[in-house]
């Protein structure tokens, strides 16, 4: 199902939030975390590159959509700086040089073609496809029993990458819409994104001296081998020519959060309740979706 592209200013609060927000899953808490500092340097590249191929777009709908896509994808990155400043105050201060390594790392590819960096915007929103499909699909194993502000900012992400998953793609099709290029972008985009938030988490396991552990890193390496599992059938059908992702199914639970996001309390922010974790039992959302969190301030 298409869905409208709607900016929503959540100013999520991250106070006293333990890095380890899974107590039963530090490894995948880290991987979480990881993939966080990686975004308010990923999605920045992103948006100056749809930025700049909008003035080449003649379709008012695609220009629209990509600027709802730049919009969407600021409150993202912002919300992911603040989480991550907490990270580091949490006993974490070594990310900062991980963050250097991605600021430099992403200005030295700002500097490549645009339909280099185009390939490379649509490749990263094909595979978080099939992320979304996996945290959402499984968000009971993943996220029950962590803290519900951190799985409410990671689960309304991949709601809001559900809903812009086309506009990246179809501005490399207008733009570009070489095949060989866009896999390209595909294959690179997933494998330096994974790299990138392997340096996070892999800081973080170090400072816990879990990465020396031969049963924390037992449980890391089946955590990505599920990761890879999971995501690798989007990623697949990302690479044939004929590829489109309207063809992706969404996940209805996604309806479920927007429709219970429209009827929440605009002073409440989203915080998911425990029932809105487990799966589905009929249409309508519970009324325990959200719960009664305070107002942001």
């Amino acid at each position: 199902m298409r869905h409208e592209i709607e900016v929503r200013r959540i100013p999520f609060v991250f106070d006293a939030i333990d890095p380890v927000w899974h107590p039963q899953q530090p490894e995948w808490s880290h991987m979480v975390n990881g993939a966080s500092l990686a975004m308010p340097y990923l999605e920045p590249f992103l948006i100056r590159n749809v930025r700049e191929a909008l003035p080449q777009i003649s379709d008012e709908t695609l220009r629209a959509n990509g600027r709802a896509f730049v919009e969407q994808e600021a409150q993202h990155y912002s919300n992911h700086r603040r989480y991550n400043e907490m990270l580091k105050a949490a006993g974490y201060p070594e990310l900062a040089g991980v963050e250097r390594f991605m600021q430099r790392d992403f200005e030295r590819m700002g500097k490549r073609s645009l339909a280099w960096r185009l390939a490379y915007t649509a490749g990263f929103e094909s595979m978080t496809v099939g992320i979304t499909e996996w945290l959402i699909r499984d968000r009971q194993a993943l996220f029950e029993g962590a803290d519900p502000r951190v799985a409410s900012l990671i689960l309304w992400h991949m709601v809001e990458e559900t809903e812009h998953k086309t506009v990246a793609f179809d501005i490399y099709q207008a733009v570009s819409g070489n095949w060989p290029l866009r896999v390209l972008g595909l294959v690179q985009a997933s494998v330096h994104v994974a790299l990138l938030s392997r340096r996070g988490y892999r800081t973080m396991l170090v400072r816990d001296g879990r990465w020396a552990s031969l049963r924390s890193r037992l449980r890391l390496w089946g955590r990505v081998g599920r990761f890879v599992i999971a995501v690798g059938p989007a990623i697949v059908r990302a690479l044939a020519p004929g590829y489109d992702p309207r063809n992706d199914d969404d996940p209805d639970w996604v309806d479920t959060w927007r429709t219970a996001y429209a009827d929440l309390d605009p002073d409440r922010l989203p915080i998911l309740g425990g029932a809105a974790l487990r799966p589905q039992q009929g249409s309508e959302p519970p009324s325990s979706f959200f719960g009664t969190a305070a107002p942001a301030g």
